[in-house]
């Protein structure tokens, strides 16, 4: 990166796990963050300050000539609001998954973002992890016959995470990066209130229609955990090595971020991302529908 002839101004909102990793990488010496400059954070909690840097209030944010730049980190069913206000006050804003819980908000929002001609980027570390990056070179080339990826985790708030399918969109976008975009065949959702258990499985396929089943099971107590399995013409790919830490992955988001607002990034690859979300945001919803329509 070339040496910044002006910083961004930048607010964070929302100070839980992901905001506090921001801030922490936005007060630390690295190329990207020298383009930025913090400003302040945004929490519905009173904090005061943090690492001394201060709380500021949303109307500030928004109507501030100092800040040029939202991060937002706030629960899933406040992005939608959030980019909306921040946009509207002439802002660019980086959001972290998924960018909403519906993909008519999201076609809207990037609609109203290229109106105001500002950057709208959403965050995706689990591609600029080592395990992705692993698998990107593994499935290259090769010819899918079927394959399953199986998410286990303790449980989430629907009401602030959103339906499973988007909050579990991560691994929706693991595939679709790796196997091109894909259709709905059915998905089902088996949950069981009183234990605090989710099932969703969801049968989906290529555009060769090769199969693949992607499975979200969360209870108390569940470990965080990927199996994947990959059958290929030409051999299988059961389970994740181990690849190494990801290092630094909110950092690497936060570099992409930053060239987007240089403008170093081509339309080309700016629209085939915007595809590949609103993609994976469809896939969603369209998951949610079938499995809604069966309970």
């Amino acid at each position: 990166m070339s040496t910044p002839e002006r910083k961004f101004g930048v607010v964070v909102v929302g100070v839980g796990r992901a905001g506090s990793v921001r801030i922490r990488d936005l007060r630390s010496p690295h190329a990207s963050s020298a383009f930025l400059n913090l400003i302040g954070f945004v929490s519905r909690r009173d904090l005061g300050s943090i690492d001394e840097v201060p709380q500021i209030s949303l109307e500030e944010a928004l109507s501030s000539q100092e800040v040029e730049v939202a991060f937002i980190c706030s629960e899933s069913s406040s992005h939608e609001d959030y980019i909306r206000q921040f946009l509207n006050a002439g802002k660019h804003v980086l959001v972290e998954y998924p960018m909403t819980l519906s993909w008519v908000a999201a076609k809207d929002l990037w609609e109203l973002a290229e109106q105001k001609g500002k950057v709208l980027h959403e965050e995706h570390v689990e591609l600029l992890m080592e395990e992705f990056a692993f698998l990107k070179k593994e499935v290259v080339g090769k010819d899918l016959l079927k394959g399953s990826l199986l998410f286990t985790a303790a449980p989430l708030e629907e009401e602030r995470f959103g339906f499973p399918a988007f909050s579990g969109i991560s691994r929706l976008t693991w595939l679709v990066s790796l196997f091109g975009e894909l259709s709905l065949v059915s998905a089902t959702l088996e949950e069981r209130k009183e234990d605090q258990y989710m099932k969703m499985t969801v049968c989906l396929e290529t555009e060769n229609k090769s199969p693949l089943t992607w499975i979200e099971e969360k209870a108390p107590g569940l470990k965080r955990n990927r199996r994947l399995s990959f059958h290929f013409r030409s051999g299988s790919l059961e389970n994740m090595p181990n690849v190494g830490i990801n290092k630094n992955i909110f950092l690497k988001d936060q570099n992409i971020f930053v060239q987007k607002l240089l403008g170093q990034f081509s339309e080309e690859e700016l629209a085939a991302e915007k595809k590949r979300i609103l993609h994976c945001l469809w896939l969603a919803g369209e998951i949610q529908k079938h499995c809604c329509s069966k309970q």
